[in-house]
């Protein structure tokens, strides 16, 4: 999971460093959301595979955490190229019986008002908890999208989107149907894992009788100042993850990401939206680690303690696919995780990441359920996820190690302008 543990190019977000020193003791939720307003975003790039992506371009000191704010209203939605959260909730509804159109847009509005409200600091509307009391908006974003089945339930199969079509099967998936796709989908990162929870029971509170919960997981990445100096966060096996991510200052990057306003085969509804797959990718890692180092590296393609490839270099040095050892082997193996997902290997296929990690706890075979949230971010999934997930799927030296247990595609229009509730184009189109 180096370069990318399942499909394409890896695009790494990176991070919003708020400004600010300590926070004095007292100080009003009203001046520390003024602090969050003064700070805004900083933008960077996310990516591919089932790996992490890579470091923010500053390190945010802990005491200025909770000021970081993501805008609510925007060209796209929050969530996409924001830099990777310190937690995070993925949640999946399923419209209720008799709920139709008019139910799912009621449910969007209020969807919208609430994410609004908390991604600024604010308390819900109605019946807020009160969990969330005390911190700043923490770099909350909350982001929509529809699945396939969503427009059969509401009426729209014409405005389905064919990139929205069924991902094909793949022969190392052992997925839970139970745990895979939904009408609804909506992701949930934070930098405050109360800020993060008291925006999930919000959304869930909301949903009300128009639609149930399918499915959730619950995620989390590194925070953001724990480490002394910016770098390439690691995966739960250990390994440098996002080094090559591609970013948003690259001139094809929205193309690749977004769907355009204009001269696309998607509906208009979808202009500057993306296309989300979700992966719920387990990680064996008893089995990872009885391996040496030295077979984790081959297995990936890079080295463990600073990601250099093995060809030679350091983290950011390109990798020489042909450099042989004395032997005549090459220095890179055949089947290693990073030559294989490489770009230039896939006929330039990419796509935009922000996974999560995740442990639910030890099985009942005394096994750890850990492993990766994989969230990829294309404009066109035929031509990001899947081309290398069948690729992958001939032969990465990684799929020993893990497995394919849930599944999902959403389509994520874009962003709500002021007034707007995200859908709003598609629902009342």
């Amino acid at each position: 999971m180096a370069d990318q543990s399942t499909p394409s190019e890896v695009i790494d977000p990176g991070k919003s460093a708020a400004e600010g020193g300590a926070l004095p003791g007292g100080i009003s939720r009203r001046a520390l959301l003024g602090t969050a307003g003064a700070t805004g975003l900083v933008l960077g790039a996310a990516g591919g595979a089932a790996g992490y992506a890579a470091a923010p371009a500053q390190a945010a000191p802990l005491s200025s955490v909770g000021a970081g704010r993501a805008m609510f209203h925007g060209k796209h939605q929050p969530g996409i190229t924001e830099g990777l959260q310190a937690r995070g909730h993925l949640v999946a509804f399923d419209l209720a019986a008799g709920a139709g159109r008019k139910e799912a847009a009621a449910l969007l509005r209020r969807w919208s008002t609430t994410a609004e409200r908390l991604m600024a600091g604010e308390a819900a509307t109605h019946d807020d908890t009160d969990v969330a009391r005390d911190a700043g908006p923490s770099s909350l974003t909350i982001t929509f999208g529809f699945g396939h089945s969503f427009f059969a339930r509401t009426g729209l199969e014409k405005q389905r989107p064919v990139s929205l079509d069924p991902l094909p099967d793949f022969s190392s998936d052992r997925l839970d149907r139970a745990r895979s796709n939904g009408d609804l989908w909506v992701q949930i990162g934070a930098d405050d894992a109360l800020v993060a929870f008291h925006a999930l029971r919000a959304i869930q509170k909301d949903a009300g009788a128009a639609a149930r919960v399918r499915w959730q997981m619950n995620g989390f990445n590194r925070t953001p100042g724990a480490t002394a100096h910016p770098m390439t966060a690691r995966n739960l096996m250990g390994q440098l993850d996002g080094t090559r991510n591609p970013k948003p200052a690259e001139s094809d990057f929205d193309r690749r990401i977004f769907v355009p306003a204009s001269g696309s085969k998607d509906p208009a509804w979808m202009a500057n939206g993306s296309y989300a797959v979700v992966r719920r990718i387990r990680m064996l890692l008893d089995d990872w680690e009885k391996l040496s180092v030295k077979a984790q590296e081959d297995v990936i393609g890079r080295r463990k303690s600073d990601g250099a490839p093995l060809s030679g270099g350091t983290e950011t040095t390109a990798m020489d696919l042909e450099k042989a050892d004395a032997h005549g082997n090459y220095v890179v193996p055949i089947n290693a995780h990073a030559r294989i997902t490489r770009p230039d290997q896939n006929g330039g296929a990419a796509m935009l990441r922000r996974p999560f990690s995740y442990h639910d706890g030890i099985d009942a075979a005394g096994v750890p359920d850990a492993g990766l949230l994989f969230v990829c971010w294309q404009a066109d999934p035929l031509r990001g996820f899947v081309p290398v997930q069948r690729k992958l799927d001939r032969g990465d030296a990684l799929s020993t190690y893990i497995r394919h247990e849930a599944s999902g595609l959403f389509a994520v229009p874009g962003g709500a302008a002021t007034g707007e509730y995200v859908g709003q184009r598609l629902l009342e189109g």
